[in-house]
C-alpha cells in the first residue's frame, strides 16, 4: 500500500492510452470521502459516483435508524459498486467512486467485480472525524454510526498494493492532489510523489 503521509509512492498508471481509469475512494463515513472523490473526478475529467446513493431503500432506513448494516446488507451493495465501476456505457473513460469498503472482504468482492480498481484510504484519527461528522447536516448517517465503522475497519495493509493511504487531516486540496498525481492524472516524470 502507497502511504502518502509518509512520502511512499509507487509507479503511477497514466490515464488515457486505452485504459480506463477506476478508483474507489474509501474511509469510514465522516473521512470526506464524496469531497475527495468528487475532486479527484474532476481533475481527472472522470465520472463521479457516491456509492451512498447505490444503497437500497431499506439499507438507507436501518442506517437513518441508527442500525449498523451487517455483511448480509452490504453485498448486494459492493455488487452494485462494482457494477458501476465496469460500466464503460456510463463512464466511457473511467469512475470515480465513494464507498466505505471498511473491511479486506469488501475490497476483495469490489476488486473480484473490477479486477483493475484502485483504492484511495482516506485515514485519520477517530476525534477529527467525529468532529466533522457532528458538523455536517442533511446525511442520513448518524454520527453516532460512526464507532461502528471504526470498530468495523480493517485497514488496508503492505498486501494491498493496489491502495494509497492519505492523511485527511490535511487539507481537501491536498489530499485530492496527491491522489490524481498517485493516479496519473499530473506529472511527467513517472514519478509518484506528491504533495506530504
Amino acid at each position: 500500500m502507497a502511504d502518502r503521509t509518509q512520502g511512499a509512492g509507487r509507479p503511477r498508471q497514466r490515464t488515457g492510452h486505452g485504459r480506463s481509469q477506476r478508483l474507489v475512494v474509501m474511509g469510514v463515513s465522516g473521512s470526506g470521502k464524496s469531497t475527495v472523490a468528487a475532486g479527484i473526478a474532476r481533475a481527472l475529467g472522470l465520472r463521479f459516483v457516491d456509492g451512498d446513493a447505490l444503497h437500497s431503500p431499506e439499507n438507507v432506513a436501518r442506517m437513518q435508524a441508527g442500525t449498523p448494516l451487517g455483511d448480509e446488507d452490504r453485498w448486494p451493495w459492493l455488487e452494485r459498486i462494482a457494477r458501476a465501476l465496469v460500466d464503460e456505457a456510463a463512464s466511457p473513460g473511467g469512475v470515480v467512486i465513494a464507498c466505505s469498503a471498511l473491511r479486506r472482504v469488501y475490497r476483495d468482492r469490489i476488486r473480484a467485480g473490477a479486477p483493475d480498481v484502485r483504492f484511495v484510504f482516506l485515514d485519520g484519527p477517530a476525534e477529527l472525524i467525529r468532529a466533522r461528522m457532528a458538523g455536517r447536516a442533511g446525511h442520513y448517517m448518524p454520527p453516532a454510526l460512526l464507532a461502528s465503522q471504526l470498530q468495523t475497519l480493517e485497514p488496508p495493509g503492505e498486501d494491498e498494493p493496489d491502495v494509497l493511504r492519505v492523511d485527511v487531516a490535511r487539507p481537501a486540496e491536498a489530499v485530492i492532489a496527491s491522489a490524481v498525481v498517485w493516479a496519473g492524472g499530473a506529472g511527467e516524470d513517472g514519478s509518484a510523489t506528491g504533495p506530504d
